[in-house]
């Protein structure tokens, strides 16, 4: 990676320029600057990494969010090096032309949306596995890399990276890291944001900075590293990481759990977490869940079930973790426990929860899905409260969660060709984050704020939380190019 110096930062005549891009770039741009800026990109990029037709663009102006405005891109570059990053970045500064950094677009809270006018940086073709060192248990990756390549190849050298996203196979590290993704191992593993030592960061103005280590330890200065984590592209172009990585654990057993309401489930949850046991997987399905995937995958899951909960061990004795876990289910009121015999047999139990959004996805023609994270105790309130609430709005919700870290996914199922349908989704998601607030918890454990929720952050930070981070924005990104419109 290059060295870091010092760049001055390009000044603008501010003619026929962008609206002010803090407002999320709302104007559209002037033809002129249009025009330049596609030359001067040009200027340091090679054929074919600027992309302008507009049916071309088009499909890169947002992710998969509902309900998130979207602008239209003046470009898209696909840059393979830094230099290109930091050449886009001179770029956009000197013409004063907001940047959204994009990976794959699978994120859920509309945090890749294009501004009107902006440059859609893409960094997909930066996908090199630059080092895997067994010795130091690191990986050295560019942000293009997927996550179930990068899981992979260090898997083959006796490694485990832990973070898995339910769209591993598509989801970039760069994405991983923008929104500090989750998955299904949390609850023993932790998220994305424990596994990133340092970072390459390409600031607004072309400047790369260097932050964190390769060591095991490491306490030198602010922990800036930690900062980007989750900053969803607002202060910097994450441009290549360092990992941290395990052994690879043994391959893991599970089970399956039927209930007769969620609550005795969340209280097998409860029981489980106070006894000490360290399960590399614990996820519940509600009612509704359940009989979706049986409709879509006809798993044979039987209709009376509320709630499933399945639980999987990668433990130096699974088959006894799972005997005692087992027995705390039925102690919750368990109706059936259904262990695993084999790994083969466990992946046929995780398929159903694997499946959940797909099966989601048929009972309407659109989602929203919520991402609440409330603390254990209190996630039998949060699936009821949420049950009580799609309800009160005469709507399917299914839930999904990774009940081991409280982490709860609401599916509002809607037809956006209704008016008033939708209007009752918004407002039922809406209030199932203040439900979730009400409850200890916060409005995204793992997908992200966006654009979806704003006006949420501002609701949980307080207006002493959101001056300070407007604060550090400012730092970063003093003219608010990178990625407006988000999170505040």
């Amino acid at each position: 990676m290059d060295d870091l110096h010092e760049r001055d930062l390009h000044q603008g005549d501010g003619d026929g320029r962008q609206g002010n891009p803090r407002d999320g770039g709302a104007r559209t741009p002037d033809p002129r600057t249009v025009a330049e800026l596609h030359a001067r990109l040009r200027a340091g990029l090679p054929d074919g990494a600027v992309l302008t037709d507009p049916d071309v663009t088009a499909s890169y102006a947002h992710d998969m969010a509902s309900f998130c405005t979207a602008g239209t891109p003046a470009a898209v570059v696909l840059p393979r090096t830094v230099e290109q990053v930091r050449h886009v970045m001179r770029t956009a500064t000197a013409l004063r032309v907001p940047v959204v950094p994009q990976g794959a677009r699978t994120g859920l809270s509309g945090g890749a949306n294009a501004a009107e006018g902006c440059v859609v940086l893409s960094l997909v073709k930066m996908d090199r596995i630059l080092e895997i060192d067994p010795v130091d248990r690191i990986a050295v990756v560019e942000p293009g890399v997927v996550n179930a390549v990068l899981s992979r190849a260090v898997a083959e050298r006796g490694l485990y990276y832990p973070p898995d996203p339910s769209s591993w196979e598509t989801c970039t590290i760069g994405g991983n890291i923008g929104t500090a993704s989750g998955g299904l191992c949390c609850v023993k593993y932790g998220v994305t944001a424990e596994y990133v030592l340092g970072l390459d960061v390409v600031l607004a103005d072309g400047r790369l900075l260097r932050t964190g280590r390769r060591t095991a330890k490491g306490v030198a200065g602010y922990d800036l590293t930690r900062l980007f984590v989750g900053s969803e592209g607002s202060l910097g172009i994450v441009v290549g990481a360092v990992l941290a990585l395990k052994p690879r654990p043994p391959v893991q057993l599970a089970l399956a759990a039927e209930f007769p309401s969620t609550a005795a489930a969340c209280e097998a949850v409860c029981a489980i977490m106070a006894a000490g046991h360290t399960p590399s997987l614990l996820e519940l399905m509600d009612r509704t869940t359940v009989r979706a995937v049986n409709r879509l995958a006809h798993m044979g899951l039987p209709d009376s079930t509320e709630a499933l909960l399945l639980c999987a061990f990668d433990t130096a004795d699974p088959v006894a973790d799972l005997a005692a876990v087992g027995e705390l289910c039925t102690a919750a009121g368990a109706t059936e426990v259904v262990p695993a015999a084999d790994p083969a047999e466990s992946e046929l139990l995780l398929q159903a929860r694997r499946l959940s959004l797909t099966a989601l996805e048929t009972i309407r023609p659109a989602t929203m899905i919520d991402d609440v994270c409330v603390p254990r105790t209190k996630l039998a309130a949060m699936l009821d409260g949420t049950a009580a609430i799609a309800e009160k709005y005469r709507l399917t919700v299914g839930v999904c969660a990774h009940a081991g870290d409280g982490n709860t996914h609401p599916v509002v199922c809607f037809d956006p060709a209704d008016e008033d349908e939708s209007r009752r989704a918004r407002e039922s998601f809406d209030e199932i984050m203040a439900l979730g607030l009400s409850l200890g918890g916060t409005i995204t454990g793992e997908h992200g704020v966006g654009v979806l929720k704003k006006e949420w952050l501002a609701r949980e930070l307080g207006p002493v939380g959101v001056e300070l981070q407007r604060g550090i924005k400012r730092t970063f990104d003093p003219l608010g190019l990178l990625n407006p419109g988000k999170l505040f």
